[in-house]
């Protein structure tokens, strides 16, 4: 095994591993998993505890899925990618495939899977996967101060599987657009989806929660992502590219700006329906349900987002359209900041009230009697994180970032399972999040 390139970089800062690898798919990947190696491990370790926990199978039923479906529908670029991360962590391919896949398969794949065995046991099936994932905006034109893009997001997930999302990745590839991105160890493509390129893209997303459709002859959405965000120029490029070889897996609400013409959009795609819509004068938000109607009444299970602002869904799309009001023409770097740590909650009528409903999501101070239970009382899931980025610093490939929770308020794993025994299971796979500070991101110069 050689050692990392010379020209690979590993700094940690602020809760956060900055890396920086380049050069053919094979050599950066294997940068990647020797620079990442301890941490790809834990990740995975804790990836196989969550799926068996939430399925009851063994891990192995996802790493066959994986190169079943996955295998034949990657080109050699970014396979040699995942092969370099494999050799480089000293882990097996199909493993860090099954990693790279793992919402597909774990949000996508094995839902339909259940739903199909339950149906042939006459059980009512269950279709998808429940879980709040993101809060995000965009805004252009007359919406902000200097008439730029500002872009904004927070990733939410379980905590415990959230600890990964914590690399800020710099990629040089040898062909394709520079890459800054946030990302987790082991994987090509962002799957927290905060991106920008050397093309002039600001790329992020939010999951539709609930989504039913898959066709598992079609591509993974981890690889057709990182394709198009590689090679994408322009906003049209990037939906077409990523719309090809569909296979419905982790379906989102994408929300991307171009900083060559101002230009911002929102396009939605499901596994039979599509949606998109641009502008260079206006707001667009992301908040965990479809905007399409097709998508969400269709192709969803139980959206959640028109029924009540006591639904975490709508009560952000709700927020996200106040503070858009509200904040008009002003919208900047440092506004963008507290607006996704906002803790309004538009049910109750209170402001500081952080809970599942709010932009910076804390469902581990939701005992979620105001609102649906679909996630059980105190849950340990929310916002992990916090990123903005404006056209002036997208086109330098470079945005801040601070790591736990975007309003700073610390997390302590221990404090909480004493307080909550119930979640004692995720003891040993869920760390403490401490306060740090907003840091300034970018590529190696």
């Amino acid at each position: 095994m050689s050692e990392p390139s010379l020209d690979a970089v590993r700094r940690d800062h602020a809760g956060w591993i900055f890396v920086h690898i380049e050069g053919e798919p094979y050599d950066r990947g294997e940068q990647h998993g020797q620079l990442l190696a301890t941490e790809i491990k834990n990740a995975i370790r804790t990836a196989k505890y969550l799926a068996s926990w939430e399925t009851g199978e063994d891990f192995e039923t996802f790493t066959k899925a994986a190169v079943s479906q996955f295998g034949s529908k990657l080109d050699t670029e970014f396979a040699d990618e995942i092969q370099g991360i494999a050799d480089g962590a000293k882990l097996r391919f199909d493993e860090v495939l099954a990693w790279n896949g793992y919402m597909d398969l774990l949000q996508s794949w094995w839902p339909a899977q259940l739903a199909q065995r339950q149906s042939q046991l006459g059980a009512k099936p269950a279709i998808s996967r429940r879980g709040h994932h993101c809060s995000a905006f965009i805004a252009t034109g007359s919406a902000t101060r200097d008439g730029h893009i500002v872009m904004a997001h927070n990733s939410w997930d379980r905590y415990a599987a959230g600890d990964a999302f914590n690399v800020v990745f710099d990629i040089v590839p040898d062909s394709g657009n520079r890459i800054l991105m946030q990302g987790l160890p082991g994987c090509i493509s962002s799957l927290t989806d905060f991106w920008l390129t050397s093309a002039g893209l600001m790329v992020t997303e939010t999951t539709v929660s609930n989504f039913a459709g898959y066709n598992s002859a079609g591509a993974p959405e981890f690889y057709r992502s990182r394709r198009a965000t590689q090679y994408a120029n322009s906003i049209g490029d990037w939906c077409e590219m990523f719309a090809l070889s569909n296979n419905g897996g982790y379906a989102n609400s994408w929300l991307l700006g171009d900083t060559k013409t101002g230009e911002i959009a929102r396009y939605e795609l499901g596994l039979h329906y599509s949606g998109f819509e641009s502008t260079k004068d206006g707001f667009y938000s992301g908040y965990n349900a479809a905007a399409d109607l097709k998508i969400r009444d269709q192709e969803c299970i139980d959206p959640g987002e028109s029924d009540s602002d006591a639904r975490s869904n709508a009560a952000r799309r709700l927020r996200f359209a106040q503070l858009a009001e509200l904040h008009h023409g002003k919208i900047d770097l440092e506004l963008a900041k507290q607006m996704i740590a906002d803790h309004h909650d538009v049910y109750l009528k209170r402001d500081d009230a952080p809970s599942s409903r709010t932009i910076c999501g804390h469902l581990e101070l939701d005992d979620t009697r105001p609102g649906a239970a679909d996630q059980g009382p105190f849950n340990p899931w929310g916002a992990c994180d916090g990123k903005v980025v404006d056209s002036d610093m997208a086109r330098d490939l470079a945005f801040w970032a601070r790591w736990g929770h975007p309003c700073g308020k610390p997390f302590d794993a221990q404090a909480f399972m004493k307080r909550h025994p119930q979640w004692n299971w995720l003891n040993g796979y869920m760390r403490d999040r401490p306060s740090w500070p907003w840091t300034r991101f970018e590529v190696l110069r």
